[in-house]
């Protein structure tokens, strides 16, 4: 409880008018005897001027983030002015090694006038497996989205995304959608994987004709592979392939492209950034290739060093600031 400089002041009068001593009557009063003799004292040196409440030494908060951390923020907002908050607070804490949260690079931007779009990209809910993957290469989620190309009429992408890394194994431009078209696929991303005969992984696909043909039906049990589809009008069951070609089709769809080849560069540019650079946020904020090649863990544990690292300056340093 706080008293006023009125109160201590009343408190000090009575209790030196008090016939039952001090002791006892700081007890009936419910008053610490330290805190009583701190008025006292300072009634003595100052009078009634010494019984105000002191002004607080402190000021702010121990994990306010200092000027040059704040415009460092802002700098590379604007250098990386595709990058969403959540994904500007990883590139910091990794590349900088200083923590900091998302929360605050939003109010650093917003502040600053740099926020324009909403800070967190909102996926809708879908349905998944109730087994889910454990380990990398368990199953792969196999899809064909399209592009019209100038000149050269509709082209399809078929790739292969690793269902617990979201890593994209492999990926081929195709004239058809045949099931030819997905053994070569599947071809590729079985060489590129490693995977041996006895850690095949199962596929995933939908129901689309070349995926219930007896031409793939037999590629697969050749190759040792399961091969499991989602509900007909059930796309969510695919949905982290769908989420791949939506977020991939929101860039490599900015550009119009007059060959093949063009659009192929760009895909080869997108995939890179998507497996190697891209902070995915249901992997703990880190890309689908560190999970992919086991190299998360290790980023997750330099990340909380960095960020415990970090906290411990922002005490010593508001520390410092305050004696001074």
């Amino acid at each position: 409880m706080h008293y006023s400089q009125s109160e201590k002041y009343e408190i000090i009068r009575l209790i030196e008018k008090s016939e039952i001593g001090v002791n006892r009557t700081l007890k009936e009063l419910k008053i610490n005897k330290t805190t009583f003799y701190n008025w006292y004292n300072a009634y003595l040196a100052d009078g009634y001027d010494g019984l105000a409440r002191k002004a607080s030494k402190i000021s702010g908060t121990w994990n306010k983030i200092n000027s040059s951390d704040r415009d460092k923020v802002v700098e590379i907002a604007l250098e990386k002015s595709d990058l969403s908050c959540r994904e500007i607070a990883w590139h910091i804490t990794d590349n900088y090694k200083y923590y900091i949260s998302e929360s605050s690079v939003y109010r650093i931007l917003k502040a600053n006038g740099l926020i324009t779009v909403p800070s967190f990209r909102v996926m809708s809910a879908s349905n998944s497996f109730y087994d889910k993957t454990t380990a990398v290469n368990q199953m792969w989620q196999t899809d064909f989205t399209y592009f019209k190309i100038y000149g050269w009429g509709w082209y399809y992408l078929s790739t292969i995304l690793d269902d617990y890394s979201r890593f994209i194994v492999t990926w081929k431009l195709c004239s058809t959608m045949k099931a030819e078209d997905v053994k070569e696929t599947l071809e590729e991303a079985l060489f590129v994987s490693n995977v041996t005969d006895k850690t095949r992984p199962k596929l995933l696909s939908d129901n689309g004709s070349c995926y219930i043909s007896h031409e793939l039906k037999d590629y697969l049990d050749d190759k040792n592979m399961k091969h499991v589809r989602g509900r007909p009008l059930h796309p969510q069951t695919q949905g982290k392939i769908e989420r791949y070609h939506r977020s991939m089709k929101n860039i490599v769809k900015l550009d119009n492209y007059f060959s093949p080849g063009q659009l192929e560069e760009k895909l080869k540019e997108f995939v890179r950034y998507y497996n190697y650079e891209r902070y995915h946020e249901s992997l703990e904020n880190v890309t689908p290739a560190e999970v992919y090649y086991g190299k998360a863990q290790r980023k997750l544990k330099q990340r909380k060093m960095t960020k415990n690292k970090t906290l411990e300056a922002r005490k010593k340093q508001f520390k410092i600031f305050n004696l001074n």
